[in-house]
């Protein structure tokens, strides 16, 4: 994954173009220079693999700092943001003679960052994506099935049990009410998020979400159906971004939505939940929802099934849909009506405890989806919730 820089002596614009590249989800971190600087960098300062000078008027400081950094570090590649398009001859001769390597508009927008990053990334050889395979996404074989009631206690689990920093995104359509599951009242949400691209980076994003007291931080959803109208895809897809830039883990409410716009989301995903009940019109969309998602390009074993409000009788049903589907299911949460309901109509998520099996089993669920990184935050429980869990597998 590369790192970025920016030298700049405007502030708004320096801001604009941090945004640009968080939402590219090509950038890991992004350093930031004053130009001109009162302390020029030295050789214990790292220099990031790209930096963006921002060229104002006189151009002739950020050249001058270009080169420095080139003497650092001869192949950090140099990226000339002007507000000149296309620009003037002498400027690109004199860019050209400072190692810039490429020019792109100001105010610069995520679509022309990612064109320049990938071709970095093509020249560096194979990128390590792991860093932003950060998203889990939740969605149901059809609505009702508690695809909110699963997103809320996974992300709650996951801070509970790794002390990682957890974003809860509510992208369920037409209305969002994962808050409503957490006792939360937002003051913003996602279409604050969206209407505010143009500056939406880590720190705007976070002045958006609404924090529970478990530590998970909740981007809250729409709550007037217009207000998805004119929403693109994409646009979600840089919210996505700059939530993984900042934070360890983001789960996605996507309800029951699926369409092929959300393919680019979805074959980001490093794991997809498909939540679904055992009866047969859950078990029906289930298996058509497996296939529509091999169709948009998602990697097989990147979709766990899991079975919510599961009886012990489900399992001959459920054996059945496992030699139909060619795979396991991955997990099943057990049905507890009066946990549940209680739980929702309180807006108090299920935290593991001695005597909730469906509270454990949740946990569960988050310890094994979190990932190797997280994973090794967890703190030691003594192999209990792990017997537990593997006892589900195998029903």
């Amino acid at each position: 994954m590369l790192t970025a820089g920016i030298a700049s002596a405007d502030r708004d614009s320096a801001e604009q173009l941090v945004a640009s590249l968080q939402q590219t989800g090509l950038v890991g971190s992004v350093s930031q220079w004053s130009v001109p600087a009162e302390k020029l960098p030295d050789g214990s300062d790292p220099i990031p693999d790209v930096v963006f000078l921002d060229l104002p008027r006189d151009p002739g400081p950020c050249f001058a700092f270009a080169a420095h950094l080139r003497r650092l570090r001869p192949s950090v590649r140099l990226v000339a943001c002007s507000a000149i398009s296309p620009p003037s001859h002498q400027l690109l001769l004199e860019a050209m003679r400072n190692g810039v390597q490429d020019f792109v508009s100001r105010p610069a927008k995520p679509e022309a960052l990612v064109e320049i990053l990938v071709r970095f990334e093509g020249e560096g050889g194979p990128v390590d994506r792991r860093n932003t395979e950060k998203m889990i996404v939740v969605m149901g074989s059809k609505g009702g099935v508690g695809t909110t009631t699963v997103a809320v206690n996974l992300g709650v689990n996951i801070c509970a049990a790794t002390s990682s920093r957890a974003v809860l995104l509510d992208f369920a359509k037409p209305f969002g009410n994962a808050h409503l599951f957490l006792d939360l009242n937002p003051r913003f949400g996602l279409r604050d998020a969206v209407a505010s691209l143009e500056r939406l980076d880590t720190h705007f994003f976070a002045s958006l979400l609404s924090s529970h007291k478990s530590k998970l931080q909740l981007l809250g959803g729409m709550l007037q159906a217009e207000e998805w109208q004119g929403i693109q895809i994409e646009s979600l897809g840089r919210v996505v971004n700059v939530a993984q830039a900042s934070s360890d883990a983001v789960i996605v409410d996507l309800g029951s939505q699926l369409s092929v716009e959300w393919s680019g989301v979805l074959q980001s995903a490093r794991k997809i939940i498909l939540v679904a009940e055992a009866n047969v019109p859950s078990l029906w969309t289930l298996e058509r929802r497996l296939a529509t998602l091999t169709a948009f390009g998602v990697l097989p074993e990147r979709v766990l099934v899991v079975i919510n409000r599961w009886h012990k009788g489900d399992d001959e049903s459920l054996k059945g849909i496992e030699r139909t589907l060619k795979r396991p299911v991955y997990a099943r949460l057990p049905n507890d009506f009066r946990k549940a309901s209680r739980a929702v109509n309180l807006g108090m998520p299920l935290i593991e405890n001695s005597n909730s099996v469906l509270g454990s089993s949740y946990r569960q669920l988050a310890v094994q989806l979190a990932g190797p990184a997280l994973q090794a935050r967890e703190p030691h429980n003594g192999g209990t919730l792990s017997h537990l869990f593997s006892t589900q597998g195998k029903r």
